[in-house]
């Protein structure tokens, strides 16, 4: 039987994972996720943090904190509500059901399942896709899609002014005009 925490040690377990997930959260490249078995909890969580979540086919999600008397952590309330609903969030977190792939691809909590045999070629054929685009504009993408939900439009539309003008000015916008141009592969350089 595990004795009990106190609340100061609970917090700061929880303030060391919550600021791990703000990090992959507000990493400045794309993270994608890859899933094989259980995310639960916790796991769960941090995966939500991600930017993608790529599960396979035999993957298993849940937000299960009330089993054991506990809240979601991890901005699980924060993270799982935007991808899927309030609606949906308050189930998942309510009943602590544990949901397949294919109904965390139905509601819109993974980007894509696949045979578990192909779980790592498709994560890596996805990641290899998007680091072969132009990173700064990805980066300020990234930005943009993240703070969309909590801003008006006219913060989104400052936001995409600013992006603009910065992506604007890269060798990378200039490379990937010429390669429309000369209709080839772009080769952005981060620049």
């Amino acid at each position: 039987m595990r004795q009990k925490h106190s609340a100061s040690e609970g917090r700061a377990r929880v303030e060391l994972l919550n600021r791990f997930v703000l990090r992959l959260f507000n990493f400045p490249k794309p993270v994608i996720a890859m899933v094989d078995g259980f995310a639960v909890g916790a796991g769960c969580n941090i995966a939500l943090g991600c930017d993608m979540i790529v599960a396979s086919d035999r993957a298993r999600f849940g937000e299960v904190f009330l089993k054991i008397g506990l809240v979601p952590d991890g901005g699980g309330t924060w993270l799982l509500q935007r991808l899927v609903g309030l609606a949906k969030a308050k189930e998942l977190v309510l009943t602590a059901e544990i949901i397949d792939a294919a109904e965390a691809l139905r509601i819109g909590l993974v980007n894509r399942v696949v045979p578990a045999a192909e779980l790592e070629s498709a994560t890596r054929a996805l990641a290899a896709r998007i680091a072969a685009g132009p990173p700064i504009a990805a980066s300020l993408a990234k930005s943009l899609l993240n703070r969309a939900a909590t801003v008006d439009l006219a913060a989104a539309l400052e936001g995409e002014a600013f992006g603009q003008s910065n992506a604007i000015t890269s060798e990378d916008h200039a490379e990937g005009v010429r390669a429309f141009l000369e209709k080839r592969p772009a080769k952005f350089q981060g620049r």
